[in-house]
């Protein structure tokens, strides 16, 4: 496949669901916005524009490149266990989704990490453009994450074709201000209500469902959380530590947000080391979140 071919297949399924949720939130919304919708709307997607420029610039090859490239050479786990196409397209979907959750649960762990992600978050509030609002250089290292792992697993083309496509589609669906029937996020797919209670500004709320496209990892390993202790419509989105629209919802503030400190808050995974709630009440060396509170 080649890349303008690849590029329009992505592009188009993308701007396909934007155009799409953004009617369903017109006419159906979850939730009244809190912030003017045309300013936020035009940074968070500057902010999506800026992240294609440079993954274009800075990264030599896709993970669709890689993917050309594995089987080319004959790279990766498929190579020594020579499945069905069918199945190893399913195995590389599913496997690709694990990896991406696994990613997401560090970086809300690792405090170096969480500077970058708490860009995504700090969106005070949540619709479908919340979906494309990451830093540069979390879009960066997630698709060199993204590169490696389909190396190791010498997934074919059409395999990541398919789970970039999903991954972009879901993203922005799971962040759609829209209400859906309960019961979909357990075998389906995260649905926005699933998604939404992980942009909660308490802790043992937004270290929850971590999941962007299966609801599986969070069930299995024990991140889900059913709602929100506020509920759906009176919960607080954001980081609790951030609530400066000047700061969170414009270009300028989203960019630079990853060098201002980590104030020790129970949102900020200066936070999740030291006072988080993952399964068990606790993380690996820290406290329980009603010890962190106290």
């Amino acid at each position: 496949m080649n890349h303008s071919l690849e590029v329009s297949i992505r592009l188009g399924a993308s701007l396909l669901v934007l155009i799409s949720m953004a009617a369903w939130e017109v006419l159906r919304p979850r939730r009244r916005l809190t912030v003017r919708k045309g300013p936020r709307w035009a940074n968070n997607l500057a902010l999506a524009l800026l992240n294609a420029v440079a993954t274009r610039w800075l990264l030599p090859i896709t993970a669709v490149g890689t993917a050309a490239l594995a089987t080319e050479r004959g790279w990766g786990l498929w190579t020594a266990l020579p499945w069905p196409a069918w199945l190893e397209l399913v195995l590389t979907v599913a496997l690709l989704d694990l990896a991406i959750y696994l990613q997401h649960v560090l970086f809300h762990a690792v405090p170096g990490l969480w500077r970058l992600h708490r860009v995504h978050h700090a969106d005070l509030d949540f619709d479908v453009t919340t979906g494309s609002r990451f830093h540069p250089f979390e879009i960066v290292l997630s698709a060199l994450f993204k590169i490696g792992v389909v190396a190791a697993l010498g997934a074919s083309v059409w395999a990541v074709v398919l789970f970039e496509v999903l991954l972009n589609a879901t993203a922005l669906f799971n962040h759609g201000n829209v209400a859906l029937p309960e019961g979909l996020d357990r075998w389906l797919v995260v649905t926005p209500d699933m998604h939404r209670v992980h942009h909660s500004t308490q802790l043992r709320e937004s270290n929850r469902n971590f999941g962007f496209n299966l609801p599986w990892w969070d069930r299995l390993f024990g991140t889900y959380l059913a709602q929100p202790e506020r509920g759906h419509l009176a919960m607080e989105i954001g980081v609790q530590e951030l609530r400066e629209e000047q700061q969170v919802e414009r270009l300028k503030g989203m960019l630079t947000l990853p060098f201002l400190p980590l104030a020790h808050t129970p949102q900020s995974p200066g936070g999740i080391s030291s006072g988080g709630d993952f399964p068990g009440g606790r993380t690996p060396g820290g406290p329980s979140y009603e010890e962190g509170r106290s």
